[in-house]
């Protein structure tokens, strides 16, 4: 009895690894042959593994979600539905452990005034921000609860809204495609994440860009991204560029993203040094 109850469990265990494989291969349209060649793993331990009838190794699963360029997140689900223990901490980002990266990014924050600098989680969720980019967001008043998530403002939702930065956006039509396709990038690269995806699909449609289309992911994002603000009497020319912890060993450390906004021009740089203290 006891055996039985172990085959079935090692059964059920192997069935949600193989089925975790097959569908995030298939997702990132990649045939076993294709998975093979990326992971250096053979095409048919691939083909055994998705049919239930090998099981994996912790290195092989590594190997193979370094080939799928799965998240940490994802990774470490990947090994639990193999029936391993995950290989990457997972922390709150009021840890102690966390405690230098904080420091790190409040430090990053500081140096980049006084001009906007934001830190947003794996959602666009802002988790901390500069005096800067307080002072930008006052300019259009205190945020409508529509463009929070859980309690928290979302970049995303409060660029996008008509209630948040939308109707000041004088170069609409420029930049809200580029901020689409980096937002359709990540729901490809975190799938299970459905949030984002139900962001996605939220923004797509506040939009109004009926010219967009799940094709334009293969476009080339520039480097920077421009934005043009028309706030009253008050014209501000920034472009933001977005960098993450790309070496992160902790999930929650490499799911946060740091934006960085510079001035386009002398009266926007004059604005923020005479306001953004």
């Amino acid at each position: 009895m006891i055996n039985a109850t172990i085959k079935t469990h090692q059964e059920k265990t192997d069935s949600a690894f193989s089925g975790m494989l097959k569908r995030w291969r298939k997702f990132k349209k990649l045939s076993q042959l294709d998975l093979s060649l990326e992971a250096g793993i053979s095409q048919r331990h691939i083909s055994f593994l998705e049919s239930g009838r090998s099981r994996p190794g912790m290195e092989v699963i590594l190997q193979l979600a370094s080939a799928l360029d799965m998240t940490l997140r994802d990774s470490n689900q990947l090994l639990k539905s193999a029936g391993y223990a995950p290989a990457f901490t997972e922390r709150e980002l009021d840890d102690k452990a966390m405690v230098s990266i904080n420091n790190a990014l409040q430090m990053m924050l500081e140096h980049h005034q006084p001009f906007p600098a934001l830190v947003v989680d794996r959602n666009w969720d802002l988790y901390m921000a500069n005096q800067a980019t307080n002072t930008l967001l006052k300019l259009i008043g205190l945020p409508d609860p529509s463009v929070f998530h859980e309690e928290k403002l979302n970049i995303y939702r409060l660029t996008f809204s008509e209630k948040g930065f939308r109707p000041f956006i004088s170069n609409w039509q420029e930049i809200a495609n580029p901020l689409l396709l980096r937002l359709q990038r990540e729901v490809n690269g975190d799938p299970d994440n459905r949030f984002l995806s139900t962001l996605f699909d939220e923004v797509q449609t506040l939009s109004g860009c009926s010219e967009y289309s799940s094709t334009d992911i293969a476009a080339t994002l520039a480097p920077v991204l421009s934005l043009q603000l028309q706030i009253g009497d008050i014209e501000l020319k920034l472009f933001s560029m977005v960098s993450s912890f790309g070496t992160a060993l902790d999930v929650t450390a490499a799911e946060l993203k740091v934006e960085t906004f510079f001035p386009g021009d002398e009266q926007t740089e004059q604005f923020f040094k005479t306001n953004g203290l």
